[in-house]
């Protein structure tokens, strides 16, 4: 008899608590369920059910053997669910959260190509600029930026963005560029108002040491792109992502206000809830947003 199928009816049998109920539980006759238990039980050359007119239960060795054969089965299910998936198209609703900045300038732009590719999808993107919890707040997916939390979220990298501090060059012209980090101190600042950290950049010296900035700053707002056209219009100097400035800088609507200054890198990284296979859909996205961002680059935006 199939070893399998014996550990399906032992363990079915000790999960209903009887013969009967474990037949109709699988779908076939008392006598089908008992003969895979008792060639189990001969295989094994160990009893492992106690069994009474009135009730059915595990002996010692039994209750041992039901903790494992029900981990094998739970595997072989979850095998056979993969393949089922794996083969499927992708379709459904796919819930993302993503940051505004990088939503609207980068994804949303994008999300025609994939819905062409993939019809059977629905998109919900929620553009926020906080932290949200996956699972508990039903999201399938999000895209995070920078250093991610310590989780048991599983994650891919998508690409990379550098940050930098630009300025307009009317306001380098008015006020001088910063020769040093201390000297921003003298400066007008535009902060980016929901980080977590306050009016903070953490920096790093030409030597290699790590510095933090913190000033009042002259403007704060909760959207990278008010900040970009800020910096643009002459306001002040932003520490924004490349994926912002590019262009302004590509266009000499911005400059770098230190540039002996080493560059900061961040990672854009796809993330999503752990488990042993991914969503069709979820997979589908993740690798579209790869191939997408496959020579994209820290300054390559």
């Amino acid at each position: 008899m199939d070893r399998l199928t014996e550990m399906e009816a032992f363990a079915t049998v000790v999960d209903q608590g009887g013969f009967t109920d474990a037949a109709k539980k699988m779908g076939i006759s008392k006598s089908a369920v008992s003969k895979h238990v008792s060639s189990l039980e001969a295989r094994l050359g160990a009893r492992l059910l106690n069994r009474t007119t009135r009730r059915v239960s595990p002996t010692e060795i039994g209750l041992a053997y039901y903790d494992r054969a029900r981990r094998v089965l739970n595997d072989a299910g979850e095998a056979d669910a993969l393949v089922t998936s794996m083969q499927s198209a992708p379709s459904g609703l796919l819930r993302i959260s993503v940051a505004t900045d990088f939503g609207v300038n980068h994804l949303s732009p994008v999300l025609g190509n994939f819905l062409s590719e993939f019809p059977d999808i629905t998109v919900n993107m929620v553009l926020n600029n906080r932290y949200v919890e996956l699972i508990s707040e039903g999201f399938d997916m999000a895209v995070r930026i920078g250093e991610l939390e310590d989780s048991t979220l599983r994650a891919r990298k998508l690409t990379e963005t550098s940050k930098r501090m630009i300025g307009s060059p009317a306001y380098f012209e008015k006020y001088g560029h910063p020769q040093k980090i201390d000297d921003l101190n003298d400066h007008k600042l535009l902060h980016y108002s929901s980080q977590s950290s306050g009016n903070v950049w953490r920096l790093t010296a030409p030597s290699g040491e790590k510095r933090q900035v913190r000033t009042a700053g002259w403007l704060s707002v909760n959207d990278g792109q008010s900040l970009l056209n800020a910096a643009i219009s002459g306001l002040g100097i932003a520490y924004l992502p490349s994926f912002l400035y590019a262009d302004a800088l590509k266009d000499g609507l911005v400059e770098e206000a230190i540039e002996e200054l080493p560059v900061e890198t961040q990672g854009i990284y796809a993330v999503y809830p752990p488990g042993r296979f991914t969503q069709p859909k979820v997979r589908a996205f993740i690798d579209f947003l790869v191939h997408h961002f496959a020579e994209k680059g820290p300054d390559a935006w």
